[in-house]
């Protein structure tokens, strides 16, 4: 391991309990009530789940200025320090368990011991997606311990290790429902989900550098489907019955969000998701036509199967469409939770025109639409995934059935009034295949299942757009190449006025040379940075990223750069392909 895990020797909380006497501070004189063992692993729950999905960047949502990530090549370094290579939280979960017999409440001992061995398990699926192999650590490492310097541990090695942790926190764990605490329920969810990554990235990897050795990619998505269908088949969870209120609610819905983190006005504890889709200075996010183009028609026929779609506009290109777009951007007749009144698109809160609608709160609540105020729960495990996730472990293993897409992607359909899926129909679509906008894996196009698979993943890309969910799809697909394509919004035949939602009155105005004069609330100019930018120069679509690098690297950016003073520390580790750090061990 490094040094960082022995950065907190002795009592890892310490900094929790810094009022009592330093001689009561010791592991043996804590851990000793079900209250203790609470209150130390509170601190699990802030530091390791993600308080912001609906940021993550990828080919499907960009901002005006690209992550590094997105832009790659030169942009991506061997960092000093950082880059998720940290475990410190390990180290506290590893103190926890090594001291938990302190307490007498056996039934307490149980559940935490559970709840230890979850996080254990999801710290450990988030290295493995980013570094892939990486030192394991079940125990508490004092300063000089040799182990600090252990090499990395194989894949293979870390992925038995953390099957093994979560089939004790699922036996563990309470299974009646708890939608702010760690259950039974999301200790499966949480197996589904690094079980299907694991499955899919060896399955897509197993002809470059980052092949794994050891189990077959089968073995793991089984296990994703098994541990999916435990949940379905529990039948505590459903889905509700509203996609566009489901991410606006400020209480989660207990229903379908398995593990939820609370937001509350009350207590001051807030996200940026609402000014993130509304105000001007929060990154001007934006679905790409890319992404846009991937919807289906509301009579399940496909987009890019109709004449002209490359260059329909606004209006008709997303009239008709599956629901859940327009519960996903605003389209014409959005009307914000909590007003009657229509709203149309502002153009001046979106890199790429299509604005976010999705996680966007009730109006009328208090305080919501400033900076870092919103109040929605963020979802850390919901149903719908769940049903996402049992169909792609089956279709990936070639094992998908009608009946299990009834029990899963079809009542996602049903919920938003869209035809089901079915097998016997399914074609492969050739926009979904294209070098300009489809996957490219050859893996995946000599795959005798492409339609089906093909279909789930626009299924999932759908329902979990702007959750955070699509760039490491793209990695363990091995479809990073996919950041290349056009980071473009929608189309524009040239100057003019533009009516966006059909409401009789133009909201744009376009123009070269002179300012026209135009009651326009927009008023751009072509080919200026203050303007708007079009692919083709006079016309085309909205190219914010024109000449901007966006490029991935397959031999290199699937796996993060191991930082340059971990290595420093400890010659033993390994850097990862492709990533050139100067040192020369």
């Amino acid at each position: 391991m490094t040094a960082a895990l022995a950065l907190i020797i002795g009592l890892s909380a310490c900094d929790l309990l810094d009022t009592v006497p330093k001689s009561s501070l010791a592991p043996e004189n804590y851990f000793r009530t079900r209250t203790d063992l609470q209150l130390f692993s509170n601190t699990f729950y802030n530091n390791l789940l993600d308080k912001t999905p609906y940021e993550q960047q990828s080919d499907y949502q960009i901002h005006l200025n690209l992550s590094s990530l997105m832009h790659g090549g030169n942009y991506r370094v061997v960092p000093a320090s950082g880059n998720g290579w940290t475990w410190t939280d390990l180290r506290k979960l590893n103190t926890m368990l090594g001291h938990i017999d302190n307490c007498d409440d056996e039934e307490a001992v149980k559940e935490y011991t559970g709840l230890c061995k979850f996080f254990r398990a999801y710290i450990y699926a988030d290295k493995v997606r980013r570094f892939g192999d990486v030192p394991w650590v079940d125990v508490e490492l004092g300063s000089a311990d040799e182990a600090l310097y252990n090499p990395r541990d194989s894949r293979d090695v870390v992925l038995s290790h953390m099957i093994e942790d979560i089939d004790d926190a699922i036996a563990s764990l309470p299974s009646k429902v708890s939608t702010y605490r760690v259950n039974k329920w999301a200790a499966l969810a949480l197996k589904a989900q690094f079980c299907l990554f694991e499955g899919t990235w060896r399955k897509y990897h197993a002809n470059d550098v980052y092949k794994v050795a050891g189990k077959e990619y089968s073995y793991f998505l089984d296990l994703a489907a098994d541990a999916a269908k435990q949940i379905i088949d529990g039948g505590v969870y459903k889905l509700a019955p509203d996609y566009l209120t489901l991410f606006a609610e400020v209480d989660a819905d207990k229903d379908e969000y398995i593990l939820a983190i609370k937001n509350d006005f009350s207590l001051a504890i807030f996200n940026n998701c609402n000014a993130y889709a509304i105000m001007p200075t929060q990154g001007t996010p934006g679905l790409t036509k890319k992404f846009i183009d991937t919807y289906l028609m509301k009579d399940g026929s496909r987009f890019t199967d109709r004449e002209g779609w490359e260059t329909m506009e606004f209006k008709e290109e997303v009239a008709d469409r599956d629901p859940r777009l327009a519960f996903t951007v605003r389209t014409p007749g959005y009307k914000r939770i909590g007003s009657n009144e229509l709203a149309s698109i502002d153009l001046s809160c979106t890199n790429t025109g299509f604005q976010l609608a999705k996680w966007v709160q009730d109006c009328t609540l208090e305080g919501v639409d400033r900076v870092d105020r919103a109040t929605n729960d963020m979802p850390v495990y919901r149903y719908g995934e769940v049903l996402l996730m049992y169909a792609e472990a089956l279709a990936e293993n070639g094992k998908l059935t009608q009946a299990a897409l009834d029990e899963s992607v079809n009542l996602l359909r049903d919920r938003v009034g869209m035809p089901h899926m079915v097998l016997s129909g399914l074609t492969v679509d050739p926009y979904l295949i294209s070098p300009e906008y489809g996957y490219q894996n050859p893996i995946l196009l000599a795959d005798p299942h492409l339609a089906e698979i093909l279909e789930v993943r626009r299924e999932r890309g759908v329902e979990l757009a702007v959750e955070g969910k699509r760039w490491y799809d793209l990695m363990r697909w091995a479809e990073g190449k996919c950041i290349e394509q056009p980071l473009q919004g929608m189309w524009f035949p040239g100057p003019g006025e533009y009516d966006l939602d059909g409401d009789g009155v133009n909201e744009v105005c376009l123009y070269t040379g002179s300012k026209p004069k135009t009651n326009a609330r927009f008023v751009l100019q072509i080919g200026s940075e203050s303007g708007i930018i079009l692919s083709n120069g006079t016309y085309g679509y909205v190219d914010r990223q024109q000449g901007i690098q966006h490029v991935f690297d397959p031999g290199r950016d699937y796996l993060y750069p191991i930082p340059i003073n971990e290595r420093s520390l400890n010659k033993n580790l390994a850097q990862n392909p492709g990533w050139d750090d100067g040192l020369d061990f």
